[in-house]
């Protein structure tokens, strides 16, 4: 395999700038630039996540969606048209619904919380409806690739389910909400 990176500090960004794949050099502020930078975050948090003990059977699963999370990036700075495959769009429902299976009914919001695991998974929930967000805002001026954005939406819905199934699992009641 060719190196990708040789050199990290190249200066060309100095000006404010950012390279994309296909060469051209954009605006760091641009709606699509931001849109990939909350997907970096986010998938350092899932990075953090595959670090805790409470979530280690899930690791491999984790860090497999890593890796989607640097397709999407992919898709992105390349503008391309060709799809997330559709495998991988399965796969996180697949997942989503098995752990909710193991799951009791909901008949009322939950707080974020519970075990350490739990509230961090909420805490990654949340930066991943952040990106999705964001993304949504690029799409109003750049083509976005519809699979990307699905994959987002469906991440946070397997997210939550997972923090839910991380609580169950350490012992820890969900905490509902009391509307006054």
């Amino acid at each position: 395999m060719a190196k990708r990176i040789t050199k990290v500090t190249t200066k060309r960004g100095d000006d404010g700038s950012t390279g994309m794949a296909d060469g051209t050099r954009i605006q760091k502020s641009d709606l699509l630039i931001q849109a990939i930078g909350e997907l970096d975050e986010l998938n350092s948090w899932m990075g953090f996540l595959c670090s805790l003990d409470e979530l280690s059977e899930h690791k491999k699963y984790l860090q497999n969606i890593q890796n989607r999370l640097f397709d999407i990036g992919g898709i992105l700075t390349t503008k391309s048209e060709a799809p997330l495959q559709k495998k991988h769009l399965l796969s996180l429902e697949k997942k989503t619904n098995s752990l909710n299976r193991k799951l009791p009914d909901l008949d009322n919001f939950i707080l974020p919380g519970g075990s350490n695991g739990s509230s961090f998974t909420h805490i990654v929930r949340t930066v991943c409806r952040r990106a999705e967000r964001s993304l949504i805002t690029a799409k109003e001026s750049e083509k976005i690739e519809e699979s990307c954005l699905i994959y987002i939406n469906r991440l946070s819905d397997f997210l939550f389910v997972l923090a839910r199934k991380v609580n169950l699992d350490s012992g820890n009641k969900e905490l509902l909400w009391k509307q006054e």
